[in-house]
Parts: C-alpha cells; structure tokens; sequence
C-alpha cells in the first residue's frame, strides 16, 4: 500500500511538472510598432500591420496557442518622440518591434534595442548608413538606398550623362542617400555637381526652395536627383515647372518617395501630375505572384483603406509575417519570455524619478535575432531572406516614367542582371544582349530625343579659354596686335570653327598665357585647368599622357608627333656609281660564280664539244670568255652536254635576274638626288654625345630627359625658326646642335622654308593635337564630334591648307633632283673602257713589232725587199712600212698541233706589192737620183 501511494505522489509531482513546462509558452505575445501615423507610408502600413497580425492569428500553422498583440505607437519622425514611444514599449514586455519608418527615429531607438536586446524589423528605413555592426538589432526588411543610388547611376551612366545635381532632404535620411549616390557615380567617373540641402520640416518653405531652384538653374549641369519626402517633393516640382525647369533639356529622376505617392494616391490631382512630366521615378520592385494579387483583392475592400497599398505596405505586412514565424521557431526551440533587470538601469532608476528600473532586458532577444535572421519565407514581395550584411537577397526596382495621366513601365534594375526591359526574376545574369535596356522615355516638355544633360547658364558667363602667347610659329596661334582677348591662327580657326557647328552657343573669352618673350610651358597652362584658372586650353597642345590623366582632350584635330630633324649632304652619283648597286661582297660572290659556272660548263663539254678543247692557253681563255660572256647572253660557244645545257639555262635565269636588278638599282642611283646623314633617327642621336635642340615650352624636353633618359646637359632649348636654322648650321663644334628633336606640325612648316635639313628616322611617338578641357566636361565630347564634322566635310583640311601650305621650297623639292644625267656619272666607265683600249691597242703593236724586227719575212716579202735593195737606204723605211702593214694585214692560223703559221693570201699579198711599186715609181719621178 505504501508502494501504492508513493507511486501517486510521484505520478502527481510529475503531472504538475509538465503542466507546468507547457504552461510556459504564453497565452500572448507582445509586439510593438513605431511609425508616422499620417504619412503616406504610415497610413498604408498601419492597415497593413493589423491585416498581418489577423492573419498570423487565424492561421494553424503559426504560433499554435498563442496570439499576437500589437501596439502601435506614432513617432511623427521625429527622433524624441520615437525614442519617448520606444521607452513605453520596453515597459510592457516587448518582444519585437515593427519599425521604424524613418532614418532619423531608428538612429535614436537602434542604441536602445541594443542595450534592451529587442529585435527591430524596418519596413520603410533605407538609409545605407544603418550598419549591423553598429545596430546589430536593426533588420531592414525594405531595400538599402544604396541599391536606389547604384540603379540611379546606373541610368544616369546609360544616357551618357556625366555630371548631376542632388537635391535632398538635409536629414540622416537625405544625406546619407547621396553620399551613397556620389559613391556609386564615382565608380563609373561621374560625379554630383552641386548638392542643395533643404530644411526637413514639413512646412515647406517657398523662398528657399525657388533660391534653391535658381542656383540649379544657373549651373551646367541639366540632371537632378531629387531624394525628399513627398510633400516637400511636390513642392520642389510645383516651383521648378513656374521656372520653366520641367521644359526641354531638363531630366528628373526621384526616388521612391514619388512612386509611393504615385501608387497610392492615384489618379493625382491634376496640377501635381502635371508638375512632375516627364520625371524618372524608381519603385523597389516586387515579383508578380498569386499571393500578391490576391492581398491586393482583399486590400480593395478593407473599408477604411482609404489609400491604395504601395510597396511598403507590403513590407510591413511581410515584417509582421516573419517576426510571427520566427517565433514560433523561437518557442518551437525551447525559447521563452522572459525579462530581466538591467543593473545600470536599476542605479539610475534608484538615483532620479525616471522609472527607468521598469525597462527591462529580454533575455531570449539574442536567440530570437537569430531565428529571425534564419527565417526563410516567400511573402507579399517575394523572397524574404537576407544576406552576411542582413541585406534582402536580390534587390531590384521598377523604372517608371510619368507621361500623361499616368505612368508607364520602361525597365528594370537589380543588382544581378543591371538594367533590362524584363523583370529581374526572369534573369539570372547581368543583360549583355543588344537588346535595348531601357524602353523610350518621354522626358519633361514631352520631347522623346535624350537630352544632352547639360548647358550652359544663362548668367551671362564666358568661358575662360586659355591660350598660348607663342613667339614662334604664329601660323599656329598668335595673339592680334593691339588686343587684349583676340587671337588668330590654324589653331584658333578650327575651335571657332568646331564650336559654330555645336547646336548651342558657347560663350568663350580667350585668355592669353605666356610672358610674350618665350614660349610658355603647355603643361603647367593645362595644369591651370585642375586649379581652375582655366575653363579650357586652346591651341597647339599636344595630347600627352601625364597631361591626360588630369584634363579630357577632344578628338585630335591635328596630328603629331616627335620627329628628329639634322643637316645631310647630297652624295653625288660620281664617276664609280655603277659600282654602287652591289656591295663588295655581292661584286665578289657575282665573279666567283662566273668563274665557277664556266669551269664546271668546260669538265662537262670538254670532252665532246671541239670549241672547249685546244691547248691549256686557249682553253683557259674560252672559260674566262664563255664565262662572262653570259652576263651579256653573248657567248657563241654552243653546248652539246644535257648536264651542260641544264647548268646555262639556270645559270642564265640567274644571270637575267641580276641584271634586271642591277639596272634597276644603278638606275635609282643615277636619277634620284642620295641624301646622307650621319644620324640615323632617335636611336644613333642617343649614342651620340652631341647636343640635341628642342623648342622651348615642348613636352619634348620631358621626353627625351625622362623617357630615353638623355642627360639634360645634352639639351638645348631653341625658341625660334631661325634659332633653329643657326643651331644647326653651326653644329656642336660651333655651340650647335647635332639635331632638333620636336613635333611633325613645327618641324614640316620649318623645312619648307630651311631645305638644308630633313627629318631623319622615323616618327617615334605618335599622338595629336586637342583642345583640353576638365575631367568628364561634356563640351569635350561635343567638340570632339564637331572636329569629326570638319573632318568629313573638309574643312578642317581648308583650314589646315590656308596656314600651313607654303609655295617655298618644301622637303620633296629638297629631295629630289631632275633626272637628267651628267657626264660626271659616267667618266669612270668611259675611263675604263678606254684604259682597256689603249692597254689592249699596246699589246697588240708590241706583238706586231716583235714579229716586225724578229721574224723571217714571206716570200713575197722577200721579192719586195730584193728590188728595194737595188733602190737607196732612204727606201728603208718605207719597206719596214710594207711589212709592217702586211703583218698588221695577214691572217694567223693556229694549227691542231699547237704551232703557228702566217699564210698570204695570194691575190692580197700581189695587190699590196703592186700598189707599194706605183707608189715607189711616183716617188722616183719626184725625186730623181743622183
């Protein structure tokens, strides 16, 4: 029995235990929101909030046994009154909070959901500012602006835009989106002009913003980012259309505060629709899906809806839906409500009459963030789940233009798939298609062409154009004598020319730069384009790359380009000019293979052929005659061999092609003037140690010191045509210079007047002449199309024709002689041809007067001298004539044994003997002898 009754008690104890256990979990759980009750975000939300808390109430499958209880509380964004509402909250049990909605009230109650450990959950703050670091308590269930600011961006990058006007509410709210905006404009090179502040509070002040309005109206840019609330927006857009800011030229982008007003106040009342055609207005973006159009059913007959729901009404709804589900997680893993003392707050409490010993710490607030952070869900605005930075994945916004009576979808962005005509779900890479991201917008004055985004004030400013005081090569630029502000020259004529073709005027006054006595330096004058002296540089400013990485350049109107300009000398063709077509080696390799070609023509025909036999003599001299005779294709020795003809019909090939270029070669020689010079190009003049001139104020100096490292001890600055004419002239052993290292432009228009001196080398860097202006200025884009103009249509080359096209000697005249040739070309082969002459003329009479005194006369020859021995010794001489002129007469015979023999021709010794009587017979007449 005793048994019996402990095994009851027992079975009691624990059957009190667990009712106990399950009586934890309570009956009800307490929220809070915090919001602007009479906004336009806070009347939607408020709605929103109490059909979500009915829905988790009615639901099954969430929070089984246990309602929701929300307490609403109206900040009036203000920061006090959000932190004296939040204080109430933590005194009834808070587990989380919905809200808050804006930036300024979530700075102030984020510390104190830090310290208290009480999950808030934002459907409407979407300032990037609000860290997890910093508020790890803070949970934006909305879209970060920072996301806003890189679409914005995105846009404005697309059009080709480069500068904006931002103007912002002058709150944490305000100022934080643009800070984010200037951000992701200056990762793509755009930058925010000018930034107006205006006062946050809701009584609009008229006179500030139309002074506002007429600070933007005077400056450049045409793009405005207008980043506000909404009454203070309206405001903006009423006194910019009395301005005639909502006309032509201009671009409006808001952000979400407009869509939000859009979509829940629409049809607007008439005057404020029509203050605001024509704007871009971005709206986060929320996937069409069953879910959504049903809550949109039902929101329709909600009785005391009185506006239509807007995207952040879906926020709040889906802000109650995941703190509801996160947790049932929390009670599912064991969580309890419980609170407990802070002991700061405890002392403090004790110390003053503030109560602050009421507010109590939640002591699952950690485990509850946690479940909440861990919630997954697919909502009203599709997935809900967040990021490592708490950020909803996939953030994305509607691009809409207001036009009309309404609005109209153009596009999307997303941080994934960038802007596109579809909807970012549909994506899942960033659109590289040629698709056209955006559809046609319809901006402000109803003009459907982009604007250009930017024009200049009407304040009556000009722009402060600085331009070169040059003293040499005015032909370039040059300032008018007796004005202050008027310039002419190449240079001047195509800007003015180039800015008469821009669809706009540009008002410019011309600055002068330089002291007038030497030629200023172009660098630090575009240098004072940073600093801003300068609105631009005009002239002849060569586009180098230390200058493009502080100012943009135009479209090169000019081009350029160092060269290297140094005397030369004429060479004359000379007397041994034929010589010169082959080098020494060519010569030798050429005779050689004669040689070679007509020994290896002998071993195959010798033993066949007759006309290569005979004796060693006459065979060594039939190799040396075939041999060369072939360079004239004048050989009469004939070939019988195969291999023999196989080797000439080659070798003549050969000696056909050597001809042909030998002709050609010697022909160049002859006709066309040879220029020489010791320097080479820019390479022979830096292994020289000669002194080098360039012009003073060139970013040639930089060059040749800091790019070919020649030391600045070489270099020598020259200011004028002339100084260059005589540097050179004089050469370095006379202080000159060995060469002058400067632009194509000045060298071309120097040598049309100095013929002495040509470019030697090549051009070694290659660039153009621009016009600068400041980084991303879009007066340099639109010039650089105008140069392009002048290009086409040709006029730039007019221009270029009427300054720089000069009648004097130009560098081709300097090149090029007549063609013509001179006897002094071509003594040397004349002297040749008669030294062999002369020399062959000499051998041939000593071999005649050899035979003369020491050979044994013919027959005929002895009848002769017989009968003049019967005549006087004066006759002596006139017999050594006859046999002079008979052995110069008779024909020589070598025989096939190699020995010689001198045969008369009958008829032809007989006549010479009857013609030498009668001329004897007619000399006796004359003088008889004694």
């Amino acid at each position: 029995m005793k048994l019996f009754w402990s095994f009851l008690l027992l079975s009691c104890l624990c059957l009190g235990f667990l009712g106990n256990g399950h009586s934890e979990k309570p009956k009800v759980v307490k929220i809070g929101s915090i919001f602007s009750f009479n906004s336009v975000i806070g009347k939607v939300a408020k709605i929103a909030i109490e059909e979500a808390v009915k829905d988790v109430n009615s639901n099954p499958d969430i929070l089984v046994g246990t309602r929701l209880q929300v307490s609403m509380q109206n900040s009036n964004c203000s920061g006090f009154m959000g932190m004296v509402e939040a204080l109430r909250f933590m005194e009834k049990d808070i587990v989380g909070i919905i809200g808050p909605q804006c930036s300024v009230v979530a700075h102030m109650i984020s510390h104190m959901a830090n310290e208290l450990r009480v999950p808030l959950l934002s459907f409407a703050v979407t300032d990037p500012v609000m860290s997890p670091l910093q508020f790890p308590y803070f949970i934006r269930t909305s879209q970060s602006d920072l996301y806003q600011m890189e679409a914005i961006a995105s846009i404005v990058d697309l059009y080709g835009w480069k500068e904006v006007i931002a103007v912002f509410v002058d709150d944490d709210y305000g100022r934080n989106g643009v800070a984010a905006l200037n951000d992701k404009l200056a990762s793509r090179r755009l930058r925010i002009t000018y930034k107006a502040g205006l006062h946050p509070d809701n009584a609009v002040n008229k006179n500030e913003i139309m002074s506002m309005l007429i600070k933007i109206m005077l400056l450049q840019p045409r793009i405005i980012v207008i980043h506000v609330y909404s009454e203070l927006g309206f405001a903006v857009f009423k006194e910019a259309k009395y301005l005639g800011m909502m006309g032509n030229g201009y671009v409006w982008i808001a952000t979400d505060w407009l869509s939000t007003t859009l979509d829940s106040s629409s049809p607007l009342p008439s005057e404020r629709l029509e203050s605001i055609q024509g704007a871009l207005v971005l709206r986060p973006h929320t996937p069409d899906s069953n879910l959504k159009r049903e809550f949109f059913s039902r929101w329709r007959k909600i009785p005391d809806a009185s506006l239509a729901l807007h995207t952040y009404g879906l926020y709040a709804y889906d802000s109650v839906m995941l703190l509801a589900r996160a947790l049932d997680k929390y009670f599912k893993n064991g969580g309890r409500v419980s609170f407990s003392n802070d002991t700061m707050l405890d002392a403090l409490g004790k110390s003053g009459s503030l109560n602050l010993e009421a507010m109590t710490v939640f002591d699952g607030g950690e485990a509850l963030l946690k479940d909440i952070l861990g919630t997954h869900m697919v909502g009203l605005t599709g997935q809900l789940q967040f990021t490592a930075d708490r950020s909803r994945i996939r953030p994305a916004y509607d691009i809409i233009n207001v036009a009309g009576t309404g609005v109209r979808q153009i596009g999307y962005w997303s941080n994934h798939s960038g802007l596109s005509v579809l909807p970012p779900e549909s994506l899942t890479r960033p659109n590289m298609s040629a698709t056209p991201k955006l559809r046609h917008v319809i901006w402000p004055g109803e003009a459907f062409q982009k604007p250009r985004g930017w024009a200049f004030s009407n304040n009556g400013k000009e722009l402060k154009i600085g331009v070169p005081r040059r003293v040499s090569y005015k032909e370039f630029v040059s300032q008018i004598r007796g004005t202050e502000n008027m310039f002419k020259g190449f240079c001047i004529d195509v800007f003015t020319a180039a800015v008469n073709l821009l669809p706009y005027a540009v008002p410019v006054k011309f600055v002068p730069y330089g002291n007038g006595k030497e030629n200023p330096s172009y660098t630090h004058m575009v240098e004072m384009i940073t600093s801003g002296n300068f609105d631009g540089v005009v002239g002849d400013v060569a586009i180098v790359t230390n200058r493009t990485k502080i100012v943009d350049f135009t479209q090169p109107y000019a081009a350029s380009g160092l060269v290297v300009v140094a005397p030369f000398k004429k060479l004359n063709s000379g007397a041994w000019a034929f010589l010169r077509p082959f080098n020494r080696l060519m010569w030798a390799v050429t005779a050689c293979c004669f040689l070679f070609v007509g020994i290896v023509v002998w071993i195959l025909e010798h033993r066949i052929n007759d006309e290569f036999r005979g004796p060693p003599k006459r065979q060594c001299v039939t190799i040396l005659w075939f041999s060369f005779s072939t360079m004239f294709f004048a050989h009469r020795e004939n070939t019988v061999s195969t291999l023999g003809r196989l080797v000439l019909i080659i070798w003549l090939f050969v000696v056909l092609i050597i001809n042909s270029s030998y002709t050609a070669s010697l022909t160049s020689i002859l006709t066309v003037q040879q220029l020489s010079s010791p320097i080479k190009g820019i390479d022979s003049l830096r292994e020289m140690n000669d002194r080098i001139g360039y012009q003073v104020g060139s970013f040639a100096e930089r060059y040749l010191r800091d790019e070919l490292n020649i030391s600045e001890s070489r270099l020598v600055p020259l200011g004028s045509p002339e100084a260059y004419a005589k540097a050179l002239k004089d050469g370095p052993r006379k202080g000159g210079v060995a060469a002058i290292v400067d632009e194509r432009p000045y060298v071309e228009l120097f040598l049309s007047s100095n013929c002495a001196y040509r470019i030697v080398g090549q051009e070694f860097t290659k660039s153009g002449w621009g016009f600068a202006f400041p980084r991303d200025s879009p007066l340099a884009i639109d010039l650089s199309t105008a140069i392009l103009e002048l290009a086409e249509n040709g006029d730039l080359q007019r221009i270029h024709d009427k300054w720089l096209m000069k009648n004097a000697c130009t560098l081709e005249n300097a090149e090029l002689e007549s063609d013509r040739l001179h006897l002094k070309s071509f003594w040397g082969l004349f002297l040749i041809c008669g030294v062999a002459c002369v020399l062959a003329l000499f051998l041939y009479f000593v071999q005649i007067i050899r035979q003369l005194y020491s050979g044994k006369p013919s027959e005929g020859e002895e009848d002769a001298i017989g009968r003049e021995n019967h005549d006087s010794s004066s006759l002596r001489s006139s017999t050594r004539l006859q046999r002079f002129l008979s052995l110069m007469d008779e024909k020589e015979d070598v025989s096939k044994g190699g020995s010689k023999k001198r045969k008369i021709d009958g008829s032809v010794t007989d006549n010479s003997v009857s013609r030498h009587s009668r001329r004897l017979e007619s000399f006796n007449s004359v003088n008889p002898l004694d």
